[in-house]
């Protein structure tokens, strides 16, 4: 396993409803190295309230707790995530942490251009001069694939496609070289053709710059195709945790059960398998 960027140990998200603490994610376990780690599961299982807890986005009446939330430092000691103040957590989101969201119509402002946005992404980190600020976010849109680099500065978010609304955005999340960027469903808005694009484009990025992708998705194929490992989540819990071109071999009744419902070209026309969730409380840990 490559070295940690993040680690994660007993991490659990609270919710204060009416006079009673109901935990909605318990115990959550995981390290994260120079490679993607998908998190799947079924809608409302937990997965984005882990990737918004892992960036202190919570706010009353949510609460979390964790054994140990680190995230690797370059050349110095690493940074407990738990301690970390209003102050520090802005310096860190958008600088070491990056989070990269479904839909790009509600990532982006609709009132300042693209190359306005970008600007303000990198200058909220980083003092440059003009002229070096100009060159990285044009070098930076041509990473992610858009070569019309002029149209896309002066184009507002309704002006340009989902696709590249999206590539726009993975472009501002990358502007400052992050460790770790969580990337929550993000290709679920696109078109069949454009999800795979832009998730190759993701993976690559990923690999040459050497950082650590946290992948929330509830898509089991596509999970298995682009994610090194997979964590499965189930009512909060993490139940299981394999390889990801395993899911499909996968033992566990949840997983298996998941990857069986799944709809394709072969189950056109018929009625899907339904989710067996009688599986024992033993099975329930990884």
């Amino acid at each position: 396993m490559p070295e940690a960027l993040l680690s994660v140990g007993g991490l659990s998200v609270h919710l204060a409803q009416h006079r009673q603490r109901r935990t909605i994610v318990a115990d959550v376990t995981f390290e994260l190295g120079a490679e993607c780690v998908a998190l799947v599961g079924e809608s409302g299982s937990g997965k984005s309230l882990t990737a918004r807890a892992l960036l202190g986005l919570l706010r009353p009446p949510f609460a979390v707790d964790a054994t140990h939330l680190r995230l690797a430092a370059p050349e110095s000691a690493a940074v407990d995530l738990r301690q970390c103040t209003a102050a520090q957590w802005n310096g860190l989101r958008g600088r070491r942490l990056s989070l990269l969201l479904q839909d790009p119509r509600h990532s982006l402002n609709p009132v300042l251009t693209i190359g306005r946005q970008l600007e303000l992404a990198l200058g909220t980190h980083r003092r440059l001069p003009a002229t070096q600020k100009r060159e990285r976010i044009a070098a930076m849109l041509e990473a992610v694939g858009l070569t019309q680099v002029k149209r896309v500065l002066a184009s507002y978010p309704h002006q340009i496609s989902g696709g590249m609304g999206q590539r726009a955005v993975l472009a501002m999340m990358l502007m400052n070289d992050p460790q770790v960027l969580i990337a929550d469903e993000p290709t679920s808005a696109l078109d069949a053709g454009l999800r795979e694009q832009v998730m190759e484009l993701i993976r690559q990025q990923v690999q040459i710059r050497r950082m650590g992708l946290l992948l929330i998705s509830h898509d089991l194929q596509l999970v298995a195709r682009y994610a090194d490992r997979a964590l499965v989540m189930y009512r909060g819990r993490i139940v299981d945790q394999c390889a990801a071109h395993d899911l499909s071999r996968s033992t566990h009744p949840y997983t298996h059960g998941l990857w069986a419902c799944r709809p394709d070209g072969h189950t056109y026309g018929t009625v899907l398998p339904v989710l067996d969730r009688n599986w024992s409380a033993e099975e329930r840990q990884p």
